[in-house]
């Protein structure tokens, strides 16, 4: 049963790095082409981030054999540079990202509103990917 009422679901994960290199590699659309899918057989071949709040952003996803793809967009709600990130997707799902510095490392917290789709495992354990990816990227770059 569907009531209308948007589930959150939060994925969290500490990168072993500044906050200032996560930061950056978490907006800075270089790099996010290099990291913002959720498994090897998927890339993303563009993105464009205009990080302020009232700024755009949006990115593409496709299978690298060809056979879907879609974009990922939205307008930036609020930018605490180095502590926050509150967006809303294109389809009016709000999301907050949270950086918190901790110990060498720096903890992101992803919450996002569910979509009606996908299972909420399916949604929480695809951007939990995404956000390994993320990790994996920003470690393997700053060795």
């Amino acid at each position: 049963m569907n009531t209308g009422e948007k589930t959150s679901i939060t994925i969290s994960t500490t990168v072993n790095a500044p906050v200032k290199t996560v930061w950056d590699y978490f907006s800075n659309p270089d790099h996010i082409t290099k990291w913002n899918f959720a498994s090897d057989d998927w890339h993303s071949p563009k993105a464009e981030n205009d990080l302020r709040a009232g700024g755009k952003f949006s990115s593409r996803m496709e299978a690298k054999d060809g056979s879907f793809g879609f974009d990922f967009s939205g307008v930036y709600d609020e930018v605490k540079p180095h502590e926050l990130i509150a967006y809303t997707l294109e389809d009016g799902r709000k999301v907050n990202v949270s950086f918190e510095e901790s110990g060498s490392g720096t903890t992101i917290v992803e919450t996002f509103e569910s979509e009606t789709t996908h299972s909420y495992e399916m949604q929480r354990d695809g951007w939990q990917a995404i956000l390994n990816n993320f990790k994996k990227y920003v470690e393997a770059s700053e060795k």
